[in-house]
């Protein structure tokens, strides 16, 4: 029972999810006969990892908590701070040291209250006895992601988390800009798409919005055409071609080809579709998408953890309180 739990989490790391660790450690719990109640609570890792569950479960009803969390980790020192608690506890002293062998300086009172500030406020660090170490949320965090770098290099230090938004919305395939208004607020989508182009995440289609014609079902041997004009009919796709296509494969200049297709539309033998421009995720921008998305499993799965602790303690207070609302998995 006083086996260390970072040990039993790391044994599960690729096979269990934290919520299946949460029921290992129940069946442990279950078999322990413990001296006295306050040995539980003073020694006791089971009973720390539920209740450090118990505060990230807290931290999560935060509806804001996906963008705070993106923010924390969007800072290099803070990921070196992780990094270095990640299997020892510091008080801001020790952890001063620490920092200083790496030569970089930073005051005792900006690593407390700017750097574990922010990942104490996330879940990622927990303090006891004014020590600090990576929680188990954080642990996973840390070992399981390997592309922390790219926070900090592609994306703004502190934002609303619309560039995260959008690159995850865009894993599914390329969108257009009226489908973007629709995943954030439509007001920040030119500003959030020009940031994420110049920092070669996301791209566009070649052309601006442009029109393809398409043949309607009308049957062309009931309409008097001209050679040209039936060759321009027969060289239009079911699914589409636009003006500029069809003057390379016919080899008629762009301006004859208007000329047709217009005496083609007033027969009613064609008409027209504006395709709008599209955005999509370049390689950098999905191998990026696909580490927040990861973020999002771990943060999912920490909730469902939390919950469990949660509700199979009190679940009056779970209830009451409205966590089981989830609000970032929406």
């Amino acid at each position: 029972m006083m086996s260390n739990v970072l040990t039993l989490i790391r044994k599960k790391e690729n096979n269990c999810a934290l919520s299946g660790v949460v029921n290992s450690l129940d069946a442990e719990c279950k078999n322990c006969s413990p001296i006295s109640p306050l040995q539980c609570i003073n020694r006791c890792q089971v009973y720390k990892l539920k209740n450090e569950l118990r505060g990230l479960g807290q931290a999560m009803a935060n509806p804001h908590y996906i963008r705070d969390l993106f923010n924390a980790l969007k800072n290099e020192k803070r990921l070196q701070i992780l990094k270095t608690i990640e299997n020892n506890r510091f008080s801001v002293e020790q952890l001063q040291r620490e920092i200083i062998k790496t030569q970089q300086k930073h005051g005792k009172i900006a690593i407390n209250e700017e750097y574990l500030r922010l990942l104490l406020a996330v879940g990622l660090v927990s303090e006891v006895r004014e020590e600090y170490c990576a929680s188990s949320f954080g642990i996973r965090l840390t070992e399981r992601l390997g592309c922390f770098p790219d926070f900090v290099d592609d994306l703004p230090a502190r934002s609303e988390g619309h560039e995260e938004a959008l690159l995850q919305f865009l894993i599914s395939g390329p969108k257009t800009f009226e489908e973007l208004e629709g995943a954030i607020e439509p007001s920040v989508v030119s500003r959030t798409l020009k940031r994420l182009r110049r920092n070669g995440l996301v791209k566009s289609s070649k052309e601006k919005d442009y029109v393809f014609f398409f043949k309607t079902i009308r049957d062309p041997d009931k309409e008097i055409l001209t050679i040209n004009e039936r060759k321009v009919h027969s060289a239009v796709f079911c699914d589409g071609i636009s003006a500029g296509e069809l003057s390379k494969r016919l080899r008629i200049s762009k301006r004859l080809i208007y000329r047709y297709l217009k005496r083609l539309r007033g027969k009613k033998l064609v008409f027209a579709r504006r395709t709008s421009r599209t955005y999509r995720l370049t390689c950098k921008g999905k191998s990026l998408a696909l580490v927040l998305q990861n973020i999002q499993r771990l943060v999912e799965d920490a909730w469902a953890s939390s919950q469990q602790v949660i509700q199979g303690t009190d679940k009056f207070s779970a209830k009451s309180s409205g966590l089981s609302r989830n609000p970032f998995l929406h």
